[in-house]
């Protein structure tokens, strides 16, 4: 019996092709592109996968498509309206990379407020040894009040750290959570009036465009602390820019950026951000537990008639 055709679209983890390889007929494009889908492909794919890309046009151009199993959390790039309309089940990848992402963002505050990738270059530099002692750090953790935007599952990670290193931690998400005892803010607002850090963890989705703006950075406060470990677009990097240039606040942590692998030229000559070329979760062995669910959806829809993490807009309903 011949077997399923999967199309793999653009670049593709390694692992997700070699766990579907001895499951499936692979069908590879090199971009998510429905001009590059031939008569013969359309006629025979039944699933996709590819990393947070895919188009409405795309799957139309693929009548028999009945699952896009995507690599990562994030499946902005997956055009889910589409998908739930024609009866597509799209699967994403949680819970494998939260506490990789939710340790980068521990790490990352550190970073940002205790100067240490600085410390590192000035003692590789061989100044310690020349021009004496590091400078002081300006910030510290001690005496910080942290606020998370968004409380999902990566964010209930960071709290949980957050709580341990004994700071105060707020939060603000559409509707309040029941099942956590951190302080709720039932806007942004009050949360940036609330606290002088910052960790930013919503998706990407219309309401969260820029919602990081210049009165947010504002209400911070010159000791704020703004930690991005979500989505570029929820910052409005001018006036991130305008902000740590003009001290309105102290600092910055980024691992996420509007248009990347682009970095703004204004956020790269400043002393006061520090800055990851999104790697919250690029660890291999992260990398590899995505790629096996990735996998593993796939497997499991064509061989149990059932997905494993289906995403909320397109439930499976066996």
């Amino acid at each position: 019996m011949s077997k399923v055709s999967i199309l793999t679209a653009g670049k593709v983890h390694p692992r997700v092709i070699e766990r579907l390889e001895p499951h499936f007929d692979l069908v590879r494009i090199e971009r998510a592109d429905p001009a590059l889908i031939t008569p013969e492909i359309a006629e025979k794919v039944r699933g996709a996968t590819g990393f947070n890309g895919m188009p409405a046009d795309l799957m139309a151009a693929l009548p028999k498509l009945e699952i896009v199993a995507n690599f990562g959390v994030g499946y902005d790039g997956v055009n889910v309206a589409h998908a739930a309309a024609n009866n597509i089940i799209v699967t994403n990848t949680p819970d494998v990379l939260n506490e990789e992402v939710a340790d980068t963002t521990l790490g990352l505050l550190i970073n940002t407020v205790r100067l240490l990738p600085k410390a590192e270059t000035f003692l590789r530099d061989g100044r310690w040894e020349k021009d004496g002692a590091f400078m002081l750090s300006p910030l510290s953790l001690r005496g910080r009040t942290v606020g998370l935007y968004g409380l999902g599952r990566i964010g209930l990670e960071i709290a949980q750290r957050v709580a341990a290193f004994n700071l105060p931690v707020s939060y603000h998400t559409r509707s309040e959570r029941k099942d956590v005892t951190y302080r709720y803010h039932p806007t942004l607002e009050a949360l940036a009036d609330a606290v002088d850090t910052l960790i930013c963890i919503v998706p990407k989705t219309p309401q969260t465009h820029k919602t990081i703006n210049a009165d947010i950075l504002k209400r911070l406060g010159p000791n704020g602390v703004l930690i991005n470990v979500g989505r570029g677009w929820t910052v409005d990097e001018d006036a991130l820019a305008d902000a740590l240039e003009s001290r309105t606040i102290a600092a910055a942590g980024l691992d996420v950026f509007q248009d990347e692998p682009h970095v703004p030229a204004r956020l790269l000559a400043l002393d006061n951000a520090c800055l990851l070329p999104h790697v919250a979760s690029a660890s291999v062995p992260t990398r590899n537990a995505m790629a096996d669910l990735t996998a593993e959806n796939l497997i499991s829809w064509f061989e149990k008639g059932r997905p494993i993490t289906p995403v909320p807009e397109t439930p499976f309903r066996g």
